[in-house]
């Protein structure tokens, strides 16, 4: 899997004209650039400890406490329990060519591929495919990724799957 970055402050920007969240002066003042710039950091480091510090974010976000996403000192103290190498990650955080890395991913992701939201899944032959779920039972979740997968990989006459009951979904949760 090749996680790549997608601005949902940019994309749903209301009229955005030319701004761009990446041209932003102060990173703090955006909802989330500051966590693409740390995954990039993090990747310059190798796969494992990318995938290490990918989890304890989303985790840290997703599980409970919304950590913040515009923050330094939580991403340096993150980078630091995932065993990263603290200073390379701090210096690395300074390199704007993480920024334009994350610039190019987000357009090519909207621009190539039609994403709209988060997450998209970009496949091997080209299709892409966005998936709105709610956290599935640990017994199921591969099952079900995996006909996420069956669904939606390679089968380009599918085009939009939804649930027409309001609130959306009824009983899931």
């Amino acid at each position: 899997m090749n996680w790549r970055n997608f601005s949902l402050q940019q994309i749903n920007a209301k009229d955005p004209g030319d701004w761009r969240v990446w041209q932003e002066e102060d990173y703090t003042s955006t909802r989330s650039l500051m966590a693409s710039i740390a995954g990039e950091a993090a990747k310059r480091q190798g796969v494992e400890l990318f995938d290490k510090f990918f989890l304890a974010l989303l985790t840290e976000r997703h599980g409970g406490s919304r950590a913040p996403l515009n923050d330094d000192s939580f991403f340096i103290r993150l980078a630091e329990e995932c065993g990263l190498d603290a200073e390379q990650f701090k210096s690395d955080m300074k390199d704007p060519k993480l920024v334009d890395i994350i610039a190019n991913d987000h357009t090519e992701a909207v621009e190539v591929h039609g994403a709209f939201g988060t997450p998209t899944f970009i496949f091997g032959n080209g299709q892409s495919a966005y998936l709105k779920t709610f956290i599935p039972p640990a017994e199921e979740s591969v099952d079900a990724f995996k006909h996420f997968l069956g669904l939606f990989e390679s089968r380009p006459y599918i085009g939009e799957v939804k649930r027409p009951q309001p609130p959306w979904p009824k009983g899931a949760v």
